[in-house]
């Protein structure tokens, strides 16, 4: 409720704040605590349900009359988890600078009191995802007739857009992950699950399948004999496609420092420049936007087409690929072997302290003794999660058997350093 106050008070022009949420069973109730605190701020508020994150930063940077977006999701987190994002009136993310100026203003007292008429009206709109959704379809520019999809909604937000879409592409959509109960979202299903997928795709003879996450801010797919394409793939055949029609300015393409190399060797085959950005799709849409260009993506599937929306968009993604698909004559398989993977290991180990890794003198050390033998044959990376209390530890080597013993390496010592919890592996 504070922080609600802290945001109305500081929207610079009047206007409404679109609330949207996922399927988590503490979303109501965060809900109501943000709105009544815009609300208590005397700004109105607008209640969109259960949206995915994209949903509400396209839907906010449509409207004039929306001033700012709120998603309450955890996106890809276990359902315990529940967290905020906010979106200003061009439907891009807050920077960092302005939410550390809001957080500084959630404990202010001070500032305007509304009372009587002049507090905030809370109100529903329930045809928030059905705009959302005909905007993704009058966007698409393509027919999908014939086209046997299987779609993992996670139990999240993309149950309210996903199937509904692709259908009216077209499409034939076998789905799962769309029986949200409150607590079941991100459970051995969606883009951190892929398992399941899998096995639909099989079982139903689907030409390929898109998994979202929690939130519907990113997609990774499985082709048509099952086997996982993550987003290096995926960013790999939309930038080679956009590049042939002439709609990759630069040529280039944003990516992160877990992006796999085999990515860069693939762009630099096709003389696309690649610029590299810390882990995070905020980071990645700041380097886009600085130097106008339109793609930039992650490896675990957040992918960003400026053209499709201001934000990562999981549905208006697998759309996009269907798209390149559809134009080239090609199946996913195939669009995913333009790159070549070289092997990486990515290990996440639970521990007490994340803070401490910036200052853990030994894990560093042994980085750098590691990546003096790797030479350019490989690369190391290793970070805080920004969102969970996780160490990531991802290496890439010329053997999956030299991958296997860095990372675990390095791993132990960053659990000796940060306080390893039991079973954190």
């Amino acid at each position: 409720m504070a922080l609600g106050r802290a945001l109305g008070l500081s929207l610079p022009e009047p206007g409404a704040v679109l609330v949207g949420r996922d399927t988590r069973r503490s979303g109501p109730l965060l809900e109501s605590a943000l709105a009544a605190g815009i609300a208590s701020a005397g700004v109105d508020v607008v209640l969109g349900g259960v949206l995915p994150t994209p949903a509400v930063a396209e839907l906010v940077a449509a409207d004039g009359a929306l001033v700012a977006g709120v998603v309450i999701s955890a996106s890809h987190n276990p359902f315990p988890d529940n967290g905020i994002k906010v979106f200003g009136p061009d439907g891009f993310k807050m920077t960092d600078e302005a939410e550390a100026t809001l957080e500084a203003r959630v404990d202010d007292r001070d500032g305007a009191r509304p009372i009587g008429g002049d507090v905030g009206e809370i109100r529903s709109w329930d045809g928030a995802a059905a705009r959302y959704r005909d905007t993704l379809i009058a966007r698409a520019g393509v027919r999908l007739d014939g086209v046997r999809v299987a779609v993992d909604c996670a139990n999240g937000a993309t149950v309210t857009t996903a199937r509904e879409v692709l259908l009216a592409l077209g499409a034939e959509v076998v789905a799962i992950g769309v029986e949200p109960d409150g607590v079941n979202i991100n459970v051995d299903c969606g883009s951190t699950h892929l398992n399941a997928l899998q096995t639909l795709v099989r079982d139903s003879g689907a030409d390929l399948g898109l998994a979202f996450d929690g939130d519907g801010d990113r997609v990774l797919a499985v082709d048509g004999a099952g086997d996982p394409v993550d987003g290096d793939q995926i960013l790999a055949a939309l930038a080679l496609w956009l590049n042939e029609r002439g709609d990759l300015p630069g040529p280039a393409v944003v990516t992160t420092t877990m992006t796999n190399l085999g990515f860069r060797r693939a762009m630099a085959d096709n003389g696309i420049e690649v610029r590299w950005t810390d882990v995070g799709d905020r980071h990645v849409l700041a380097e886009m936007r600085r130097h106008g260009l339109v793609l930039g993506g992650e490896q675990s599937g957040h992918l960003i087409h400026l053209a499709s929306g201001p934000t990562g968009d999981g549905l208006a993604g697998g759309i996009l690929l269907l798209s390149a698909l559809a134009e080239r004559g090609i199946t996913l398989a195939e669009a995913a072997a333009a790159m070549t993977r070289m092997p990486q290991r990515l290990v996440s180990i639970r521990v007490e302290r994340k803070h401490d890794l910036p200052g853990a003198a030994a894990v560093w050390d042994l980085v750098r003794a590691e990546e003096q033998a790797l030479g350019a044959d490989g690369r190391i990376v290793v970070r805080a999660s920004g969102t969970e209390p996780l160490v990531r530890v991802m290496v890439e080597a010329p053997t999956s058997e030299e991958c296997e013993r860095i990372a675990g390496t390095i791993a132990g010592a960053a659990g000796q350093a940060c306080g390893l919890v039991d079973g954190g592996h």
